[in-house]
C-alpha cells in the first residue's frame, strides 16, 4: 500500500477498484450536523464534463456508460471506515474519458456555516473492489478554514495507462465553482 503526499501521482493498476472517502467532523462547532458529499466529474481531453450525466453524485448515482457508481450518500460520516465510495470500471469506461476528479463538498456549507476547517482525518483511498487490499491512500493534512469543496485527487489517462494524482485543493465556491470549471 502507497500513502500518497499531495501532488505524487502514482499508476493504477487495477481495471476495477474502489474509491473510498472518509472524514470526521466536529458538530460541536456549529450545532448543525455536516453532510459531506462526494461528486465525481468525468472529463474529456478538453477537461469539461463529457455531457451532464458524466457528472455522478448523490442525485445521478452512475455514469450512461456504468463505469462510475456511486454507492449513496452518507449523511452523518459517523464511523470508522469509508463514508462514501465510488465504485470504477475503467474496462467499461467511455472512450471518451481522460480524466475521472474526486470532489467533496459541504451540503448547505454557507447555511450551516461549515467550513473543512471544520473536518478532520479526510483520505481518499483506492482499494481492489473484490479483494478489498488497500492499493493507495492519500491524507488530507492541510487545514482548509474557509474552503466548503475539496479536489481530492484525479484520476487520469497518460499515454494509454490511468494514473491517480493526490490533489488536495480547496475552493471557497463550493460545489457550484466545480460545475463551473467543468461544465
Amino acid at each position: 500500500m502507497i500513502n500518497l503526499e499531495k501532488g505524487q501521482r502514482v499508476n493504477v493498476d487495477l481495471p476495477k477498484f474502489t474509491i473510498g472517502l472518509g472524514w470526521d467532523t466536529n458538530t460541536s462547532s456549529t450545532g448543525s450536523a455536516f453532510d459531506l458529499d462526494a461528486s465525481v466529474f468525468i472529463l474529456g481531453e478538453n477537461k469539461k464534463l463529457i455531457s451532464d450525466e458524466h457528472f455522478v453524485f448523490y442525485n445521478n448515482l452512475q455514469s450512461p456508460d456504468g463505469a462510475v457508481i456511486h454507492t449513496g450518500d452518507n449523511l452523518d460520516g459517523e464511523g470508522e471506515d469509508d463514508d462514501e465510495s465510488i465504485k470504477i470500471d475503467l474496462t467499461s469506461i467511455t472512450s471518451q474519458a481522460a480524466e475521472i476528479v474526486v470532489v467533496v463538498t459541504i451540503h448547505k456549507a454557507d447555511e450551516r456555516k461549515q467550513n473543512f476547517g471544520q473536518v478532520h482525518n479526510s483520505f481518499i483511498r483506492i482499494f481492489n473492489t473484490d479483494t478489498q487490499e488497500e492499493i493507495l491512500k492519500y491524507e488530507l493534512e492541510e487545514d482548509f478554514s474557509v474552503e466548503t469543496a475539496v479536489e481530492f485527487g484525479r484520476i487520469y489517462k497518460k499515454n494509454g495507462q490511468w494514473k491517480f494524482e493526490a490533489i488536495g485543493v480547496g475552493q471557497k465556491g463550493g460545489l457550484q465553482e466545480y460545475l463551473n470549471k467543468y461544465n
